[in-house]
């Protein structure tokens, strides 16, 4: 911490070289070899052009024996673009780069080579957050580096491609780019995976995997007598060794079209569901029985408009008659109809003692 004595000194180091020689000087002093985490927020300005910026950081991560294992750059001014030198570290865990901080490359953006070569560049990399920004309407073409992820050291994944624009144009572009999907990280314990589906998926040596979040969006590109684009059926297969998976409403729609085989998840104990859809529920009784050893269910549901059709009265048996921990079950029903459902809904058994009565909204 820098104490000046009175305000005006104050704005006049700060508009000068003065900070910068002095923090220069007394990071160059320190004994890098010790430096385990390096952290540096700025708001730009001659920051982004002092050789000091990059000096900082190398001295720490070419030291032999360093400790450097963390790296966070923020910039909230000007653009800083960094020279891809910094990123071949044999000790760094976790990079961050916020706001105005960019990798230096020789397109204009991080294709999927150089990706590929900033992974391989961390052989200890632990954890990566990949996220695709979606396409406009000037640029349909669809990102690249979330639909391939290599890595024996990852232990924590979480990969978001945005496509605001789901419809048949950027499907189609999607189609002739990413055809497929491939996770590869044997050291990959939890997996926070959101996407538009694809057609195939390869996810494999994912043995250390144990937890699995999902957001599996299908295309909005919906036409008479066309099949729904996407299959998932590898996906699921691919993380049928898991123990705690989370589906989000888009995911369950998403299984019932798009998977074509549902795979024993024979270790899963813990499912945790969501729902807002109107079609997803059909995948759930085939779901339940491909999860034998499951112990903990959580649902965040609230049934709206419940018609009482064959299908529906399927699902509140099972519902009742199998969840032996339910508390509470809440049903939206239609006026019109209300003494008829009321009835044959209060006629079904219900195998919790911590359940004494279905609750009307």
């Amino acid at each position: 911490m820098v104490v000046y004595p009175n305000e005006e000194e104050a704005e006049s180091r700060c508009s000068s070289d003065g900070f910068l020689d002095f923090l220069d000087k007394t990071l160059r002093n320190c004994d890098t070899k010790m430096i385990k985490k390096f952290s540096l927020s700025h708001r730009g300005g001659r920051f982004t052009k002092s050789p000091a910026l990059y000096g900082w950081i190398l001295s720490a991560m070419e030291e032999q024996g360093g400790l450097l294992e963390e790296i966070h750059l923020e910039c909230t001014g000007n653009e800083v673009n960094l020279e891809r030198k910094l990123l071949t570290s044999n000790t760094l865990v976790k990079l961050t780069l916020s706001r105005e901080y960019c990798l230096e490359v020789e397109l204009g953006g991080l294709d999927y080579d150089n990706y590929r070569r900033l992974i391989k560049g961390c052989p200890v990399l632990e954890e990566l957050f990949v996220t695709d920004i979606g396409a406009d309407a000037l640029d349909p073409y669809p990102p690249c580096c979330t639909a391939s992820v290599k890595s024996p050291s990852i232990k924590r994944l979480v990969v978001s491609v945005d496509m605001p624009y789901g419809g048949p144009h950027n499907l189609y572009s999607f189609r002739d780019v990413h055809y497929q999907s491939v996770v590869k990280a044997p050291s990959l314990v939890y997996l926070d995976y959101s996407s538009h589906v694809f057609m195939d998926y390869r996810f494999v040596d994912l043995d250390s995997l144990a937890e699995v979040r999902l957001n599996l969006k299908l295309w909005d590109h919906h036409k008479p007598n066309k099949p729904i684009y996407g299959d998932v059926t590898n996906l699921a297969a691919g993380i049928s060794d898991i123990t705690t998976l989370h589906l989000s409403p888009d995911s369950l729609e998403a299984f019932h079209f798009c998977c074509k085989s549902m795979p024993v998840f024979k270790n899963l104990l813990n499912l945790s569901i969501e729902s807002n859809k109107k079609k997803g529920w059909q995948v759930m009784p085939l779901l339940l029985k491909s999860c034998p050893n499951l112990h903990t269910l959580v649902f965040k549901l609230e049934i709206l408009e419940y018609g009482g059709s064959f299908q529906e009265l399927k699902q509140m048996r099972h519902f009742l008659g199998k969840f032996e921990c339910l508390e509470t079950v809440r049903v939206g029903i239609d006026a019109d109809n209300s003494m008829f459902l009321r009835a044959n809904l209060l006629t079904l058994p219900i195998v919790s003692s911590n359940c004494n009565n279905i609750h009307f909204i």
